[in-house]
């Protein structure tokens, strides 16, 4: 056997990690060809194997012709020493990464399989009751946290299509104010703009209901077993979108303008919202956007600060002329 070079500090961190990744890739490794990929003795290949399990993971050794090694759950959160919490904490980011369209889709997707396939069956069966959609990820500074405890119980309802009983802290209600506990079969948990919420049909209104997750406070035990349906459309991010512009499958705000501003694109669209921001000159942009009233639309524009050259339609330039009308009498000009 050729005698091998004695490896620096570095040199072996780098083979042990990579040893790691390909365990992770495969089920088990022949011995043989886990030291042909890493350009070692099998003599190494043992000892690196020594090391991980020094590390807390479990390496079982395959027996067989070719002999060689399988990497399971470990009986621990193995390194990088993430207690429990870190660890839940790890699956949410990367649950939401996935669908959080920034272009890591793929690479969150291995991360998570990764990470899951190292926890201990009981940390890893609690995580894989994590079913998160993930609308927008820019969220507010100072939105409510919301226990994971409670999204993870939530989510455990989802799962088993168990119906959820909860007080719900509505807006403006004092919170010792007596109340009915609502009943929603939970279909979807989702993150929009930093917020948590709980999309779920209400057998009792017949309708689907959204529900923020920070207001909610669970009741058990859970409720009966329910059949699971669709939202409308079929796809609960475009349902969502809909919702929180005042229609249930349209995804579109029922008020439509279109505008010119004298400001150049590159101050407009980072403000643009989900509006559309086009270049119709160095200073000047045409952006098309929506809003629940044509006044609230109105209002929204006057705040770029800039000339507003109104294209239409008609309720539009109405609602600016009113907008006026009101800064006049509240200037005391009129």
């Amino acid at each position: 056997m050729r005698t091998m070079p004695i490896s620096s500090s570095t040199t072996t961190s780098g083979r042990l990690l990579a040893l790691l990744s390909m365990l992770q890739v495969r089920r088990d490794w022949p011995g043989p060809q886990l030291a042909q990929r890493l350009g070692v003795s099998e003599r190494t290949v043992r000892r690196d194997v020594d090391r991980l399990r020094e590390l807390g993971y479990l390496i079982r050794a395959v027996k067989g012709p070719d002999g060689g090694y399988q990497l399971d759950a470990g009986s621990q959160v193995p390194p990088l020493l993430f207690d429990e919490e870190q660890a839940i904490a790890l699956v949410v980011a990367l649950r939401i990464a996935v669908g959080a369209g920034a272009g890591i889709e793929e690479a969150a997707v291995r991360a998570l399989a990764t990470v899951r396939q190292v926890l201990p069956s009981r940390l890893r069966h609690r995580v894989d009751t994590l079913e998160i959609t993930a609308v927008e990820s820019t969220g507010r500074g100072g939105d409510p946290q919301v226990d994971i405890e409670l999204l993870l119980a939530v989510s455990s309802a989802i799962r088993a299509c168990e119906e959820l009983r909860f007080d719900y802290r509505s807006p403006g209600r004092e919170d010792g104010q007596a109340q009915q506990p609502r009943r929603v079969q939970p279909h979807h948990l989702v993150i929009r703009a930093g917020r948590w919420y709980l999309v779920g049909w209400s057998a009792e209104r017949e309708d689907w209901r959204i529900h923020r997750v920070d207001r909610m406070a669970l009741r058990v035990p859970n409720g009966p077993r329910f059949t699971p349906r669709q939202v409308p459309g079929g796809d609960v991010v475009t349902f969502l979108s809909a919702r929180f512009k005042g229609s249930d499958s349209v995804n579109a705000w029922p008020c439509q303008g279109e505008v010119v501003l004298g400001l150049p694109v590159t101050e407009v669209a980072p403000f643009a919202g989900d509006g559309v921001a086009e270049a119709v000159g160095p200073t000047r942009t045409r952006l098309t956007t929506g809003s629940w009233s044509w006044a609230s639309l109105a209002a929204r524009l006057a705040r770029f600060d800039a000339e507003i050259e109104v294209v239409g339609p008609p309720p539009l330039r109405e609602a600016f002329t009113e907008l006026a009308r009101r800064a006049a009498r509240a200037g005391g000009t009129t």
